[in-house]
């Protein structure tokens, strides 16, 4: 599939990889001037076990920062999952020195060398159909909220740190059984793989590319994908063939909404949505609102509000 945007539009790269990148302190700089002087934004994370993130540019822009980075030996072999937004989907470039790439706060789990068995897009069907496997989303619950794979299982996270926790209360269930995990881009499953056979389950698989690679190359007629997924910018889904998708964001508090969602009489754009209306005052409404009225203004204008 082609995915490259057209010449008003703009390419996201979602990319990352493990590796040993001891120099990763002294690369925030040029990195963040690199993508600056070529009008790129997104947000890219840097650790010792190497780099990750979402970036959106120009498709010549995009490329030139792949180019870049590939030829760094640390970083050759990127995984890189392409889509196109018909607007910059970022407010701005940021470059970030972490402690994990993908923060799940065990020691000593190295991807690199433990990670379950990949799976290719074309064989995941067959593998999560199979009575046998039991298959785990291993995203945060407001991910899941718009979209899933059938009968897969929800553990309801509100951060990876609880993961570790989830499969720990859960071992009994994932004993003797095929375990097919699966994330957005595929770099959390690497994590959470590898997590997971380090405790003496073997039977291990995750979707390789993540749900984005799945939602490129499998046909929506062969589709065992449920809903839109989830992105970290402000295209908020895709479905497949990677289109945008309908789900909006609630500027309140951040959750993703189905269409659906955003039909009830406890949605109002900008203020509050059914996922946090009651935990809201009229006040906090009140102050909500008289932002959304400032980011309609500066929208008139031609710029964008701060808070938007």
């Amino acid at each position: 599939m082609d995915t490259s945007p057209a010449t008003t539009g703009f390419r996201v790269a979602a990319l990352y990889r493990f590796c040993r990148l001891e120099r990763y302190e002294e690369l925030r700089a040029p990195l963040a001037a690199f993508c600056c002087g070529r009008g790129i934004k997104g947000t890219l994370l840097l650790a010792s076990e190497g780099i990750n993130g979402t970036v959106a540019g120009r498709e010549q822009a995009i490329a030139e920062l792949l180019a870049w980075l590939e030829a760094m030996p640390e970083l050759a072999g990127l995984e890189v999952k392409y889509s196109a937004a018909a607007e910059m989907p970022f407010h701005r470039m940021k470059v970030r020195l972490k402690r994990e790439i993908v923060t799940m706060g065990v020691e000593g789990i190295d991807p690199r060398h433990g990670a379950g068995a990949y799976v290719a897009p074309a064989e995941w069907n067959a593998l999560i159909a199979d009575p046998e496997t039991i298959v785990i989303d291993t995203r945060n619950d407001y991910e899941v909220s718009i979209g899933t794979f059938q009968g897969a299982v929800d553990p309801q996270t509100k951060s990876f740190r609880e993961f570790p926790q989830w499969v720990a209360s859960h071992r009994d269930q994932l004993e003797g059984r095929k375990i097919a995990m699966f994330c957005t881009g595929g770099i959390r499953c690497e994590k959470a793989t590898a997590y997971v056979k380090s405790l003496g389950l073997d039977d291990v698989f995750h979707l390789k590319g993540g749900i984005l690679k799945y939602l490129e190359e499998v046909p929506a007629e062969e589709s065992l994908w449920q809903g839109e997924c989830f992105v970290f910018d402000e295209r908020v889904s895709v479905s497949h063939g990677l289109a945008e998708g309908q789900s909006e964001l609630c500027r309140a508090c951040r959750h993703p909404l189905t269409a659906e969602e955003c039909l009830s009489p406890k949605f109002i754009a900008g203020v509050s949505c059914p996922h946090c209306y009651d935990q809201r005052s009229d006040e906090d409404r009140a102050r909500y609102a008289e932002r959304q009225r400032q980011v309609e203004i500066a929208e008139k204008r031609g710029v964008r509000h701060i808070g938007s």
